[in-house]
């Protein structure tokens, strides 16, 4: 594991920002993303930086999905926030993708097609799509463990009061992002007053329920690294926070996951500006473990975008790499074909190793 010292952390005053599209970043298209990170030069990492080779080379030659177990579902871009390190690139002047409600039924339709189990829905800020609540009420209806990928903020929002008790109602996991349980950390990576924000949102969550040890209210904390460095140990990660936060604030939670920041998007213009993206690139393949292939996201779920399009995960989805079915098309969640879909190739390119370095990356957490 490379230690925080042997890579720049990232540098104070980089933290909201405004959307890639509205900057003319040079990152805007994923064509000119995926161009940038095929150009480094990996020759003298394993297999030469080329997902692909490295799977096959460890028996993956031909790399399906597993059971459909997950439908994760962004309902759109548009979030009250604008946070660095954003691989959606979401924010508030993100409105033109949001999911409308004949492609939220699509989906509803689709998930009744399928064993899945869980419906995740994330965003942007998923709850600021005007569908939302009915999606919710629809999916558990159905019998669905759903899951809301929140950014907590949200919740202080004066339409959203009520948000903390609805979801504590019908027995939604929250999702929370929350860079570090210390405010210099969280302010920096999401700007200024997000950290005491965050801590009245999680208040309000624990007054309903959530965070106290019931499987029916679980509250998860998210939290990925500052800076260009992997993800700390998950474990001992949480023990840390739950002392930290309790101790504090007064915050108790059910569980923390972690994630590697993907090299894609506001993070990879990141990468690009501060001079960490060779190093960045170069950490994520060296650190490549075989352990983790079996259990990415992209085996077990199902990545819907805010229009519709389907694909192998979400950091797939932000890259506008659109599943391929066998007979080389891009179906749509209209035409949802469950039998079709399982006998796919996963895509995958280099921003893969973002999910297999170290203990694994994942929606849930570390992999292994």
């Amino acid at each position: 594991m490379t230690s925080h010292r042997q890579l720049d952390p990232q540098p104070a005053g980089t933290s909201a920002t405004s959307s890639l599209p509205l900057r003319h970043s040079s990152v805007t298209s994923t064509h000119d993303q995926m161009a940038t990170l095929a150009a480094l030069n990996l020759a003298q990492t394993p297999h030469q930086g080329d997902f692909a080779t490295t799977l096959a080379a460890h028996h993956w030659s031909s790399f399906q999905p597993a059971q459909l177990e997950i439908v994760q579902i962004n309902v759109g871009k548009l979030c009250n926030m604008s946070c660095r390190h954003c691989h959606v690139d979401a924010g508030p002047d993100r409105t033109r993708e949001n999911m409308n409600r004949d492609t939220i039924v699509a989906c509803l339709r689709a998930i009744d097609q399928t064993n899945a189990h869980t419906v995740d829905i994330t965003g942007g800020a998923p709850e600021l799509n005007p569908h939302f609540r009915y999606l919710v009420d629809e999916c558990v209806a159905r019998g669905k463990h759903v899951i809301d990928r929140c950014n907590l903020t949200v919740l202080l929002l004066p339409r959203m009061q009520d948000l903390p008790q609805w979801l504590a109602d019908r027995r939604v996991e929250v999702v929370c992002s929350l860079p570090h349980y210390r405010q210099r950390n969280t302010d920096a990576q999401r700007g200024d007053g997000t950290f005491d924000k965050s801590i009245e949102a999680l208040r309000r969550l624990n007054a309903a329920g959530y965070g106290q040890g019931d499987p029916q209210r679980r509250l998860t904390l998210v939290s990925n690294p500052v800076g260009a460095f992997l993800a700390s140990g998950q474990t001992k990660l949480e023990q840390e926070w739950k002392i930290g936060l309790q101790n504090h604030h007064g915050i108790t939670f059910d569980r923390l996951i972690t994630l590697n920041n993907m090299p894609i998007s506001r993070y990879l213009e990141w990468l690009k500006q501060s001079g960490n993206l060779q190093r960045y690139m170069e950490l994520l393949v060296n650190a490549f473990n075989p352990a983790t292939i079996a259990g990415v996201m992209c085996r077990n779920t199902l990545s819907v975008a805010w229009d519709g399009r389907l694909y192998d995960c979400d950091f797939n989805q932000m890259l506008d790499l659109e599943i391929q079915a066998p007979d080389g098309t891009h179906p749509h969640i209209r035409d949802f074909n469950p039998v079709t879909l399982a006998q796919r190739q996963i895509v995958t390119g280099r921003h893969c190793f973002g999910c297999t370095a170290g203990a694994g990356s994942s929606c849930g957490g570390a992999i292994v």
